[in-house]
């Protein structure tokens, strides 16, 4: 599972660039791809995204020079970043590749950006809100949820089967268990 759609709808988020790393440039990703040692493997080019996961404004190509895992993310030298400084103007960016170029998922699986927009239900159809991002947490990936009117804010829901008991992509919707008290 993995990857966020971008506004347009044929760039995916691949990545997330979450600090700079050392002096020469080089940068912590937060790969958003359950394949990231194909999708970010050395020569892939990547877009340069906005926090958001859309395209810059001018576009901005990337090219791995090196990536190389780390602390459940990767360290990456990417071209065009070739200092501390350039490096720190990255943080929070997205990385993003045509979805043409994604391999395809394993029939039990889904890209990530599939699961973003999807309607969020009770099993006996209560709507909860919309799944507006997506977590790598220790405990594993994480929909942050944007609750429906009459609630307010945000609700984080792992992705576990004790929690997510079916995604459909066809209704674009995905049913929760939650555990007691957390909705309320």
């Amino acid at each position: 599972m993995a990857e966020a759609r971008d506004a347009a709808g044929d760039l995916v988020v691949v990545g997330r660039v979450r600090k700079a790393h050392g002096v020469r440039g080089d940068v912590v990703v937060e790969a958003l791809t359950t394949t990231p040692e194909t999708v970010l493997a050395v020569g892939r080019r990547l877009l340069g995204g906005t926090p958001d996961g859309r395209p810059l404004r001018t576009p901005r190509e990337l090219t791995v020079r090196s990536a190389t895992p780390f602390k459940g993310g990767w360290i990456m030298s990417l071209s065009s970043i070739d200092d501390r400084n350039e490096a720190d103007l990255w943080r929070d960016r997205t990385l993003l590749v045509p979805e043409s170029e994604l391999p395809p998922p394993a029939d039990d699986e889904v890209h990530y950006h599939d699961l973003l927009g999807l309607r969020v239900e009770l099993a006996d159809g209560t709507h909860v809100g919309e799944v507006v991002d997506l977590f790598e947490l220790p405990q594993g990936l994480a929909f942050d949820v944007k609750r429906a009117a009459p609630a307010k804010g945000t609700v984080l829901l792992l992705y576990r089967p004790e929690v997510v008991a079916e995604v459909d992509l066809t209704r674009r919707a995905v049913v929760v268990t939650p555990p007691d008290g957390l909705l309320e």
